[in-house]
């Protein structure tokens, strides 16, 4: 059915009759509400960007081809400009531009095709790259503020070459620049540029290193992406400064490296200072140095003229000179003698306070003090060892009258009860071995153990009595 039917004419058939307008409003509707979203990959040709900012271009490959545009506010996000016979990836819409009744694609983003792999690794090796600390900004050296010679790695045949040398001449002409060939793009190209760093900062020739390339796409670029080209770049001791591609473009030798210019023309304006600067300063440092010269020379003039006035006749000034020389002489003199007096005096007592300390002296002194303690010790010895011998016999003495042992040399015995004769409840209650302090403590048949001064005596308790009985029976002894 038609979009919109109100305005259609009809036949005597009842047959709807379209405007072309109106059919082919209908057709942009449907192709619009039909197809999704979508991406399509194709190569640019036909490319035109107008005053308004929008970009119209033909996307084809090898049997086809469609129109396509990208407005403004699509565009400026690319964050690049395509050119002829550039491959890219867009994500778009089919519509139709109604005023020609063509189908167009209506481009929303837009990147290099196979950008997407290659940004995926990109970002992956800057990654490994940050961790091993290639990035580190406290191992990136510092540019020379005016290079002896500067060299160049880049393609000869490049516009970065040109803008390089133009800028380097147009900004300091006296700095010899010293350029090493490469291929910037290619299979082999990354090897080549590593090798060119290392040869060139080997060499010592140059005090930096420009690392350039023009402007292009991520693919175009990838040389400067290579871990063989960063891990060149890290190890070289020669600072070098990064101007590859646009500013837009950011690669992993940019990034490695102590400095990164936005474009080659930049990375040359980096390099060296500007002559023109350097010689308008030394300009205003000569005006300055003049001034400061003429004002010391009025100075000294005017010091000169005070001097002059304060001149006196040579003939004057020797005299009162010789005047002067007279006078510290006699001062001299003076502190001369007084000097070498209380020098003397000086002298004489530290001779008086020498012989006082003669060690001579003091020597035979000690030695007399030294003989009599030595005497007086031997003395107290003596008289201390024979003290305690005294002391020591008496003691032994006293300790011997109390010792059991000199009892027993007089006779006495002790007597040990040895074994008991009792029954076994009896014996409890007396100990073998115990000694025999009474009759009382032995029982007839008990046997004794009597120890004297050389010996041992045993023998079995016939009977006992107590001191009464034993008095009487000595009494009638005696009777008899």
């Amino acid at each position: 059915m038609p979009a919109n039917t109100n305005s259609h004419t009809t036949t005597t058939d009842s047959t709807f009759v379209y405007t072309v307008s109106e059919l082919n409003q209908d057709v942009r509707t449907l192709l619009e509400r039909g197809f999704p979203q979508l991406w399509l990959e194709g190569e640019i040709s036909n490319f035109a960007c107008p005053s308004s900012g929008h970009w119209y271009f033909t996307l084809k490959d090898a049997r086809a081809q469609v129109r396509c545009a990208m407005f403004k506010n699509k565009n400026r996000l690319a964050g690049f400009v395509p050119k002829q016979g550039d491959k890219v990836l867009i994500k778009a819409r089919i519509s139709l531009y109604e005023a020609r009744g063509e189908y167009q694609i209506l481009a929303d983003s837009m990147e290099p095709a196979g950008s997407g792999a290659l940004q995926r690794q990109f970002e992956a090796l800057k990654k490994k790259l940050q961790k091993d600390g290639l990035f580190d900004p406290a191992v990136k050296k510092t540019l020379p503020q005016v290079p002896r010679q500067i060299g160049i790695i880049t393609s000869p045949t490049g516009a970065a070459i040109r803008d390089i040398i133009s800028v380097l001449k147009r900004r300091f002409p006296a700095i010899p620049v010293l350029v090493s060939a490469v291929t910037v793009q290619g299979n082999s190209a990354a090897r080549e540029i590593a090798d060119a760093i290392r040869t060139m900062d080997k060499s010592g020739l140059c005090d930096v290193i420009i690392l350039a390339r023009g402007g292009g796409s991520l693919e175009d670029l990838w040389s400067f992406n290579e871990e063989l080209v960063a891990n060149a770049v890290f190890r070289c001791d020669t600072p070098i400064i990064s101007g590859i591609g646009h500013e837009i473009d950011f690669t992993i030798a940019d990034f490695v490296a102590d400095v990164r210019a936005p474009t080659p023309s930049a990375a040359a304006e980096l390099v060296v200072p500007d002559a023109r600067d350097i010689i308008a300063s030394l300009e205003k440092f000569r005006h300055h140095i003049s001034r400061l010269m003429t004002n010391k020379l009025a100075e000294e003039k005017r010091q000169f003229t005070r001097l002059s006035r304060r001149l006196k006749h040579p003939a004057r000034q020797l005299s009162e000179l010789s005047q002067q020389l007279d006078e510290l002489e006699l001062r001299l003199t003076t502190a001369l003698k007084h000097r070498l007096n209380y020098k003397k005096s000086d002298f004489q007592q530290f001779k008086t306070r020498l012989i006082q300390h003669n060690p001579a002296g003091k020597v035979g002194e000690y030695q007399q003090k030294l003989d009599f303690l030595k005497k007086a010790l031997y003395r107290n010895s003596r008289y201390t060892l024979e003290n305690k011998s005294r002391q020591l016999q008496a003691t032994a003495n006293a300790l011997h009258m109390v010792s059991p042992l000199a009892t027993l040399d007089r006779g006495y015995a002790i007597v040990r009860l040895h074994n008991t004769a009792d029954d076994t409840n009896t014996q409890k209650t007396r100990n073998n071995n115990c000694i025999v302090r009474s009759h009382k403590d032995v029982k007839p048949l008990d046997e004794l153990e009597v120890i004297t001064a050389n010996g041992e005596i045993y023998c079995t308790v016939n009977n006992t009595s107590d001191n009464n009985h034993t008095q009487k029976k000595k009494k009638n002894i005696n009777k008899t």
